[in-house]
């Protein structure tokens, strides 16, 4: 399963990451709002991990209506 994590904090993001991968999923990261919707468009996954405090553009601005 492909996972987008998209999350500010860079201690938060690369601890969930290292836990998401140790139980077998395939990981990707974004920092911010903008990078988030940048991978979502270009990749295709099975779920999306959104803060909804992200920097430029916020998880519920990246959310269909």
């Amino acid at each position: 399963m492909r996972l987008l994590l998209a999350e500010d904090e860079a201690d938060f993001l690369a601890t969930l990451t290292k836990l998401l991968r140790a139980q077998g999923y395939a990981v990707d990261q974004a920092m911010d709002g903008p990078e988030a919707l940048h991978k979502a468009r270009i990749s295709e996954y099975d779920a999306i991990i959104l803060d909804v405090m992200l920097p430029g553009l916020d998880g519920f601005d990246l959310l269909p209506n």
